[in-house]
C-alpha cells in the first residue's frame, strides 16, 4: 500500500481549522476529518445522560455505551453518527462546544478515539484538523499547520457565524467562550494545545478565506511532491 498524504491542522477554537480544511480537502481530493465533531460527540453523549465533563468517574462508566462513527454524505460533508443516530447538527453549539473541551482532557476519552483517528489517516490521503493533531495523533503527519489568530478576531467569526444561522450572539460573551476555551485546551493534562516544533504558523487575522487556503497551498506543495 502506498504511503498516504497526511496534514494535521491544528489551532485555537475559532480560528477557521473546519473551513479552511474542508476546503482544502475539497480542492486536492483529500479526506477530511473534523476531529472537534468527534469530541462533541462524546460530550452530547454524556450531556444527554446528565453527566459532567468533569466528572471522571461518570464519563469512565459509561464511555462504553458509546459507540462514534463518521459518515460522508455525496458533497462530502462529515457527518457524526452517535449510537446509530445522526447527530451533526445537535453538537453545534457553544454549550457542547465548551464541555467537549472538557471532555477531551481526560484520557480514557482520547484513547478510546485515537485509534479511529489513525486508522482514517493510514487509508486515505487526509487533512485533520484538531487541538493535538500534529502533536499527538499524528506526529509524523506530511504536513503540519498551526492555524491562529487574535481571539477579538475569532470571536467576532463566531458571532457571524451564529447570526448567520439564525442564533443569538453577544460579541462580549462568544470572546469570554473563546478566552476560557483556549485557557481549558491550553492548560489540561493530557495532549494540550501547542504548537508542534516542525508546524507551520498560519495567522489569519488579516486574511480572507481564499487567502488563507492559497497560503496552505504552497506550504503543501513545498513538502509533497506531486
Amino acid at each position: 500500500m502506498a504511503k498516504t498524504v497526511t496534514i494535521a491542522i491544528d489551532g485555537p477554537a475559532g480560528a477557521g481549522k473546519s473551513t479552511i480544511a474542508r476546503k482544502l480537502a475539497a480542492e486536492l481530493g483529500y479526506y477530511y476529518v473534523d476531529t472537534g465533531a468527534i469530541y462533541r460527540t462524546v460530550a452530547y453523549f454524556l450531556d444527554l445522560l446528565g453527566i459532567s465533563p468533569k466528572d471522571l468517574d461518570g464519563v469512565s462508566r459509561y464511555i462504553d455505551e458509546l459507540t462514534v462513527e463518521i459518515e460522508y454524505d455525496e458533497a462530502g460533508k462529515q457527518h457524526m453518527i452517535m449510537n446509530g443516530m445522526d447527530v451533526t447538527d445537535e453538537i453545534r453549539t457553544p454549550d457542547i462546544s465548551q464541555k467537549a473541551s472538557l471532555v477531551s482532557a481526560h484520557a480514557v476519552v482520547r484513547d478510546m478515539l485515537l485509534d479511529m483517528q489513525r486508522d482514517v489517516a493510514k487509508k486515505h490521503n487526509v487533512i485533520m484538523d484538531g487541538r493535538d493533531i500534529g502533536t499527538v495523533v499524528l506526529p509524523r503527519a506530511t504536513v503540519k499547520i498551526f492555524l491562529t489568530a487574535s481571539a477579538e478576531v475569532r470571536a467576532q467569526r463566531r458571532c457571524d457565524e451564529m447570526l448567520a444561522k439564525g442564533q443569538k450572539a453577544n460579541l462580549q460573551q462568544v470572546l469570554k467562550d473563546i478566552q476560557q476555551r483556549d485557557h481549558q485546551d491550553m492548560t489540561r493534562a493530557v495532549a494540550p494545545l501547542k504548537q508542534a516544533k516542525d508546524a507551520v504558523k498560519v495567522d489569519t487575522s488579516d486574511l480572507d478565506i481564499d487567502g488563507v487556503v492559497a497560503a496552505i497551498k504552497t506550504i503543501i506543495a513545498g513538502k509533497v511532491k506531486a
